[in-house]
């Protein structure tokens, strides 16, 4: 399997681009209690989480993986740099030799998604100049005119289009006049899906509403869409993320959102309130524009 550059810096990679294969061997590694080796208590330590934070994680079934995505979550220097440096500070190079391929490899793919060349990894940046192929991807765009944007970017599986109906009736089709990014009705076929998809997120749309449920669990372009956009806004000190529930899940909420407040339609009491709430969340001015 292909590595990544060697030039590449890792400590600009942002932890998004591990996928599941490398986490899960991540917590292979680290869920056992050792007592010659570190294990993941050690690595939460280093990685800023505190004692009581560190007790309540130790009731998980995959401590390791909590401590990732919450890491991930709320440290902006979450990267797959930085995660090496701490295996190896915490005497685990036996980890990062024997996950060494499968990391670079992730790199690389991440990398590609992105549309960037290998050599130069930047940091997230909504100042990258936008190619000619990149302005004609939406069914509003003219190719040498003003891009078309969107109030937010839905993200949603399949299954859960329905829902997404719903959405566009209650939030585009009334007073609230919002204009949302639906990869379906709105994007024209023929590009590659990745690149497009973090063009969108990331320079096109003011938010993301991610549309939660079983099946959203199990999406491979979910997955990517939401890690690509918490790593815009580490922390989510921009409110970019919006979680979205309408249905009740047999399994647990995506610990990688929990930080962030829901908006829920499964309760009968506040259903009246939902619609309001999220035209509202959407409406307010993204944090770039109020910062200049």
């Amino acid at each position: 399997m292909a590595c990544a550059n060697p030039e590449t810096d890792l400590l600009k990679v942002p932890l998004v681009a591990l996928n599941v294969t490398v986490r899960k061997q991540l917590a292979l590694f680290l869920n056992p209690r050792n007592a010659v080796a570190s294990d993941w208590m050690a690595v939460a330590e280093i990685m800023g989480f505190s004692y009581l934070e560190i007790k309540n994680y130790e009731g998980s079934r995959n401590p390791t993986r909590i401590i990732l995505d919450d890491w991930q979550a709320r440290c902006p220097e979450a990267s797959v740099g930085k995660l090496i440096s701490i295996l190896e500070e915490t005497e685990r190079k036996d980890i990062v030799e024997e996950l060494r391929t499968l990391i670079d490899a992730d790199v690389k793919k991440y990398l590609e998604k992105k549309n960037e060349p290998p050599v130069q990894v930047p940091e997230v940046d909504s100042c990258v100049s936008r190619s000619l192929e990149r302005r004609g991807i939406t069914l509003e765009d003219h190719p040498e005119g003003t891009p078309e944007l969107f109030d937010a970017f839905i993200c949603y599986c399949q299954s859960d289009f329905k829902f997404v109906n719903d959405m566009i009736r209650e939030l585009e089709q009334t007073d609230y006049r919002l204009k949302l990014c639906v990869f379906d009705r709105d994007v024209l076929p023929g590009s590659c899906v990745w690149t497009i998809t973090s063009e969108l997120i990331e320079k096109r749309c003011k938010r993301m509403v991610v549309v939660i449920s079983d099946e959203y669990l199990d999406s491979d372009a979910c997955d990517f869409q939401t890690k690509f956009a918490l790593s815009l806004c580490p922390g989510a000190r921009s409110r970019r993320l919006i979680p979205v529930v309408y249905k009740s899940m047999k399994k647990p909420f995506p610990s990688i959102l929990r930080f962030l407040t829901i908006c829920d339609y499964t309760r009968p009491c506040t259903q009246s309130w939902f619609w309001v709430r999220l035209a509202k969340a959407l409406s307010l001015p993204s944090m770039q524009s109020t910062e200049r």
